[in-house]
């Protein structure tokens, strides 16, 4: 047989198959090869690019546990805390996943401060990626509402009065207070209609959060991937292809993200369980201590450091809406940190008064918490509102690499 005979051969047997039926019809296997097998990436992308993955595994993870709980949840409060009990004793395994429901709650949350921490230190939030990094920010504000949300539904202690105080904290704003807080709660206190509220609200919002996540993909192929060095790719010697070089270096990141999440499951759970949680609520007994869990404590802290109910609602609100307004407040043309030192410094600080107001939560802002949270609230939104905007000032006169493949980040 000739070599051309050989070709024909060869080219009809690989378009024989379902998967070449398929997509002959449906072209999902052509596409995805295309955006994840051979889509080019950034050569130089180091390990905080990983965060990216191990959100949409552990997002996959919580789905699939929590439609597990759900199933044998009783969104009622004479029910839910001893259906979360039988959970934990009876059903086979229960125990098992719902410890990989908690500690997947805090664990994703930590990584999406990560993930948000990296897109502010190397400028991913600049033209042309600034639907990405909105479409990420929605993302942050709905996992927050799901994670509250979910916090709730236990009905233990902390649960109950941490439902009690947020419905106050909205009743401060004006106007809409009452009725928000109506709307939360079905009367004055947490009861029923607010529990099932919520546990419908959790399962809405863990889905739709699924669909962001969509949308924030397709915007981030669009634009494509920024890079530690903040410079687009010049040529093909700056890019490579996704796989494998990117999809192994994601496999050791989650397989290392995953070490982490079994040592708290299995050796550490205090960590994300909260020992008062542990009680079913009573509307009669308030606990000594009320506190969300740690990944709130920071905007908590907001909540304290403000002498005003209101103002301070409003600040912890505002923490996060200022976050939008980033890709226009910083007025300067380089992204990375790495070639902006007064930002770099800037975000070193900013990360010290975040983990700051995290204590000061933790410790209600009493004595020299107090002030403590004050001067790191000012920071906070100093660093927004007028480090960035100014810094450009200071930050002329830099050479940046004049490709990937010759830059120090390479």
């Amino acid at each position: 047989m000739t070599d051309a005979g050989s070709r024909d051969t060869q080219d009809r047997q690989e378009k024989t198959g379902i998967l070449p039926w398929l997509d002959a019809r449906l072209p999902v296997v052509s596409a995805f090869r295309r955006e994840y097998v051979d889509y080019r990436t950034p050569r130089n992308l180091n390990g905080l690019w990983n965060f990216g993955a191990i959100l949409t595994v552990v997002l996959l993870v919580m789905l699939a546990t929590g439609i597990f709980l759900a199933i044998n949840y009783t969104p009622t409060a004479a029910g839910a805390f001893a259906s979360i009990e039988a959970i934990e004793r009876q059903v086979p395994s229960g125990w098992l996943l719902r410890s990989i429901h908690v500690t997947g709650a805090s664990m994703f949350l930590a990584a999406l401060y990560i993930h948000l921490f990296r897109g502010l230190y190397y400028g991913s939030y600049k033209a042309p990626r600034e639907m990405l990094w909105l479409t990420g920010l929605v993302l942050l504000a709905m996992v927050m509402f799901t994670a509250f949300a979910g916090y709730v539904l236990p009905w233990g202690q902390m649960s109950y009065w941490g439902a009690d105080v947020a419905g106050k904290a909205v009743d401060a704003v004006p106007v809409v207070g009452p009725w928000l807080e109506h709307f939360l709660q079905g009367g004055d206190a947490p009861g029923d209609v607010s529990l099932h509220r919520f546990f419908i609200l959790h399962m809405v919002l863990a889905f739709a959060v699924l669909g962001v996540v969509g949308v924030h993909v397709a915007a981030l192929h669009v634009t494509g991937s920024n890079n530690p060095l903040g410079i687009e790719p010049t040529g093909p010697r700056d890019t490579v292809p996704f796989h494998p070089y990117y999809t192994s270096k994601d496999a050791l990141g989650l397989i290392l993200f995953a070490l982490l999440f079994a040592v708290v499951v299995f050796f550490l759970p205090n960590v994300v369980f909260e020992a008062e949680n542990f009680r079913p609520a009573n509307p009669l007994h308030t606990p000594a201590d009320i506190e969300p869990e740690w990944y709130f404590l920071p905007f908590y802290g907001i909540l304290q450091s403000v002498p005003s109910k209101f103002g301070g609602l409003l600040a912890s609100v505002g923490a996060i809406l200022v976050l939008f307004l980033v890709p226009w407040l910083d007025r300067s043309p380089i992204r990375s940190a790495r070639f902006r030192p007064l930002y770099r410094v800037g975000m070193g600080v900013l990360v010290v008064c975040f983990i700051l107001l995290g204590f000061v939560g933790r410790h209600h802002a009493q004595g020299g918490w107090m002030i403590a949270g004050r001067i790191a609230v000012v920071y906070y939104f100093a660093h927004f509102l007028v480090l960035l905007p100014l810094s450009a000032r200071w930050e002329r006169g830099v050479v940046l690499p004049e490709s990937i493949a010759g830059g120090r980040g390479a």
